[in-house]
């Protein structure tokens, strides 16, 4: 970090990782490590057998690592950088990692009643974990931040469901958004993270919701153009809501200047590409001239 500069409002934020569902993992599921991502073993084959096993533990080893990660990251940042909480997903994802996604896709048919019990006794442990990491940060008197690099005085985590690409909105709307909706009361601060064209069959849904701040969409491998979406995020801030714009390109801006209102819009990683490779802002002085443009955009 010592070896980045930080222009505009971004942010020296970083986070322990250990994978996407390390809260499942924290809850029963097993754990596979690999080089640059992990893979998580369902820990429900039975419902009415495993029900009661897959139970969040805060004496489990990797949530005691993921505590000690935190507090070394905080004890070296201190003065220097921010500490984000690690990437804690509930809901949907969370019973798709403890039970294995097409068992939960049928589940929601077969066994409806069992998943929207587990449900709502993870979401009170999600609640509990996120809670221990959120004392560390504040004790530190460090802003709440996460795997995206905002930040808030307050209770802020990014909200998504993933699995409900497979999904009807009907059945979205009965079984995962009274629980996305407890999610974003709970937290003063909300960012939706919405993956890829097969979720946004859900988006009134979501933009219903009252105490959601914000939309993040990600449209996914092989449909990156901002040109393709711009109703998306029109549609997005007719509804109040904020933006993160993600890896738009500097041929795009001026797309996006004159198709959206600048207020509320938080660009993310402009020119670097989904995985920040070959990016266009190449040094100091275009980077300048990108932030000018933004400043001047009205």
């Amino acid at each position: 970090m010592e070896n980045k500069k930080y222009l505009a409002d971004a942010l020296p934020v970083t986070w322990p990782n250990m994978g996407p569902e390390i809260f499942s993992v924290w809850c029963g599921c097993g754990i596979e490590f690999q080089e640059t991502t992990t893979w998580t073993i369902p820990c429900i084959k039975d419902w009415e057998k495993d029900f009661a096993k897959a139970k969040f533990s805060p004496e489990h080893e990797l949530f005691l690592k993921t505590r000690e990660f935190t507090e070394k990251l905080i004890a070296r940042g201190k003065g220097k950088f921010i500490v984000g909480l690690t990437d804690l997903n509930p809901g949907a994802d969370h019973i798709a990692a403890l039970r294995d996604t097409e068992n939960l896709a049928l589940d929601l048919i077969e066994n409806t009643a069992y998943v929207k019990k587990k449900l709502a006794e993870s979401y009170q442990e999600f609640f509990k974990a996120y809670d221990i990491f959120y004392e560390l940060i504040k004790e530190a008197e460090m802003p709440i931040s996460g795997w995206t690099p905002l930040i808030s005085q307050n209770r802020f985590n990014v909200v998504q469901c993933d699995f409900s690409a497979l999904i009807s909105n009907d059945m979205f709307e009965e079984i995962f958004l009274p629980g996305l909706i407890a999610e974003c009361e709970y937290f003063s601060r909300t960012i939706y993270h919405l993956d890829g064209p097969d979720a946004l069959r859900h988006l009134d849904s979501i933009l219903s919701i009252s105490a959601l701040d914000a939309v993040q969409f990600v449209p996914g491998a092989g449909n990156e153009g901002f040109a393709r979406w711009v109703e998306v995020y029109q549609k997005i801030q007719q509804a109040g809501k904020s933006l993160q714009m993600n890896s738009i390109s500097l041929d795009e801006l001026s797309l996006v200047f004159e198709s959206l209102e600048p207020a509320g819009v938080w660009f993310n990683n402009i020119g670097g590409g989904m995985k920040n490779f070959d990016s266009e802002i190449t040094s100091e002085d275009i980077a300048e001239e990108v932030i000018a443009r933004i400043a001047n955009w009205q």
